[in-house]
């Protein structure tokens, strides 16, 4: 008989998505920020690593491009890592041996991503940051598909299922807060170190805190002792095919196609809305953020307790709309509101932060009822490949933002092009909306309860 996962384990589990989440954190809150600084940045000691403005066609810019790139590439390797660890018959299980070899090299390439080798503008600084983002991104595959694929193997009912969302929540909210914090830790550096290797040596302690985290429940969790899933054998086009062909998954889908590439959008520029349109000291990005981090978890019991009355379908829509609204107001930024600057950035956190729990608990389990529930109706357990489909949205929604936030930031002047990126996430997050409207939440409990 399987072991029903402890509290305790819960937490070690959770701890690994804190590790990842920073790293995940470091590249899409501090990548453009980096490599596409704005004039106060450079005013500051940044440096030129790569040849700016939309050189590609007229239309990209070289990072944006390096990011979708890696995101394509990524999208690619999701179906075959997934399938490959839903088919996985090594004696430690089929997801903790994938996580334990990928945590190390994840790691290392978001490191080596901040260390450019030439100082200066060079078309060698691309083609490397081409390669350490298209390496970082098939790590965090290799770790993020099976390390998902636990969460509705690990949560075998319904109350551990939400608790190992709930944590993971917690977790992966915390990792990315501590990413903002970044500015702070550099800022201390900057006292005798130079702005870029002040931002290198935070980077690459982040990271390492990231690594140690990812290790936690590798070495805490013996995945045999709770997990009894029958390894697949299908191939990965043929799991793939067959997990696309669940109907409220698709819905599901496309709608968090949507809300990744509004937050995406949202997060990457965030510093930007800060110096740019607030007029504001760039640290003041990690005030905010960490608040609004704060104040959403106060959120978390009140999402857990309105979840079994309302279900997760209704409160998901609440929260594209709360985003939505976040956005547009976030356009508004600065001197077209009657409100100090701080103030009106204090005013986001509040509005953002219910949306925020919300979209850190809920996602996942909806992504576990749905695997559940294919699982009785095929007799097949293709968690890996559902998560895994799941990621590629994160990922798809990554890239598209990044092209989208690095060209939106060279139109016009006076933070035009940040407005703009404002108005396009509300819309996209109302796009997500509308979309997840059409998911059957009943139909899937129903399912699940019969089983």
């Amino acid at each position: 008989m399987m072991k029903k996962l402890s509290k305790g384990k819960v937490w070690c589990f959770a701890i690994g998505q804190f590790g990842w989440s920073i790293l995940a954190a470091l590249i899409s809150s501090w990548l453009v920020n980096y490599y596409q600084p704005d004039e106060t940045a450079i005013a500051d000691g940044q440096i030129l690593f790569i040849p700016q403005g939309r050189v590609i066609l007229g239309i990209l810019t070289i990072l944006g491009a390096i990011t979708a790139f890696g995101r394509i590439f990524d999208a690619i390797t999701d179906p075959l890592v997934a399938s490959s660890s839903d088919k996985c018959k090594l004696k430690d299980g089929r997801r903790i041996p994938f996580m334990r070899v990928a945590a190390i090299p994840f790691a290392l390439t978001c490191i080596l991503t901040f260390w450019s080798p030439v100082t200066g503008t060079s078309w060698v600084n691309a083609v490397f940051l081409f390669v350490m983002i298209t390496l970082f991104y098939l790590f965090m595959t290799m770790y993020c598909t099976p390390y998902n694929a636990l969460i509705p193997e690990l949560g075998a009912d319904q109350e551990t299922r939400m608790l190992i969302s709930t944590s993971i929540s917690f977790t992966y909210i915390a990792g990315m807060a501590v990413a903002y914090v970044a500015p702070v830790v550099w800022g201390m550096f900057e006292g005798f170190l130079p702005r870029v290797t002040a931002i290198r040596v935070t980077f690459t302690i982040m990271s390492l805190i990231g690594l140690v985290c990812m290790f936690v429940p590798v070495f805490t969790i013996r995945e045999k002792d709770y997990v009894n899933a029958k390894p697949s054998e299908g191939t990965a086009l043929h799991s793939l095919g067959a997990t696309f062909r669940n109907h409220d998954f698709r819905v599901f889908v496309a709608s968090d196609i949507a809300y990744f590439l509004g937050i995406t959008m949202f997060q990457t520029a965030l510093p930007f809305f800060v110096t740019s349109l607030l007029g504001l000291d760039e640290s003041m990005s990690t005030v905010y953020f960490v608040l609004m981090t704060a104040l959403s978890v106060l959120f978390y019991i009140p999402v857990n307790k309105l979840t079994p009355r309302f279900g997760k379908r209704k409160l998901i829509l609440c929260a594209f709309v709360i985003f939505t609204v976040s956005f547009l107001y976030t356009a508004a930024f600065g001197k077209n509101l009657p409100i100090p600057p701080a103030v009106q950035g204090y005013l986001l956190c509040a509005l953002a932060a219910p949306a925020m729990a919300i979209f850190g608990i809920l996602p996942q389990a909806v992504v576990a009822d749905i695997a559940e529930c294919d699982a009785i109706e095929t007799k097949e357990n293709r968690a890996g490949m559902f998560y895994a489909a799941r990621t590629f949205a994160f990922k798809l929604g990554q890239s598209i933002a990044m092209l989208m936030v690095t060209a939106f930031a060279t139109i016009g002047t006076g933070g035009l092009g940040y407005r703009i990126t404002a108005i396009a996430a509300a819309c996209v997050c109302l796009l997500g909306g509308v979309l997840f409207f059409f998911y059957n939440e009943k139909k899937v409990y129903a399912k699940i309860l019969r089983k």
